[in-house]
């Protein structure tokens, strides 16, 4: 994620012209920066406050716990992905790796990063590559068993939803 924004590409991000932003900056209402050569500049910080949002040196410490770490759609986890996303968690504890997600991890961190979030795993017990396969193969075929297990309840209109679609259509 950039830090540094010049005008044009400020003004981009807050939806303002380039003129605009000049005249905010001489009247004080939104003060540039000025590099050694006397160049306008924004900061990310600038930008969170614009928005109203949380700067970077501020923020929510989160412990997170979670369930499945397959399924993506958990409604804590989504918010916590957005509170991330608009600056205000300056950091996440996790117990485990997999406690935030199961596949993806690196997709996860990377994320955090950008939005200048560190993640604080408490145990960084590393496996070796056979054993992660191992544990993730389990939670698969937990995952998809219990998911058979659920249709069984759904197994007669299944059948006869099949049965309706394969009779031919009589004159």
């Amino acid at each position: 994620m950039k830090t540094m924004y010049s005008p044009k590409e400020f003004g981009e991000l807050i939806g303002k012209s380039v003129i605009t932003l000049q005249k905010w900056d001489r009247k004080g209402i939104l003060k540039a920066h000025r590099s050694p050569t006397n160049r306008r500049y924004y900061t990310h910080d600038q930008y969170l406050t614009y928005r109203g949002l949380v700067a970077r040196d501020q923020g929510l410490t989160i412990a997170y716990a979670r369930g499945s770490g397959l399924n993506y759609k958990r409604k804590q986890f989504n918010q916590l992905m957005e509170m991330v996303e608009l600056g205000q968690v300056r950091r996440i504890v996790i117990a485990h790796r997999d406690r935030l997600v199961r596949f993806g991890y690196s997709y996860f961190e990377a994320f955090c990063e950008r939005h200048n979030t560190e993640l604080v795993v408490i145990d960084g017990e590393t496996l070796s590559p056979e054993q992660e396969l191992v544990q993730d193969l389990v939670a698969i075929l937990t995952v998809f068993s219990a998911r058979l297990h659920g249709l069984r309840a759904y197994k007669k209109a299944i059948r006869d939803a099949a049965l309706q679609k394969n009779q031919a259509p009589r004159d």
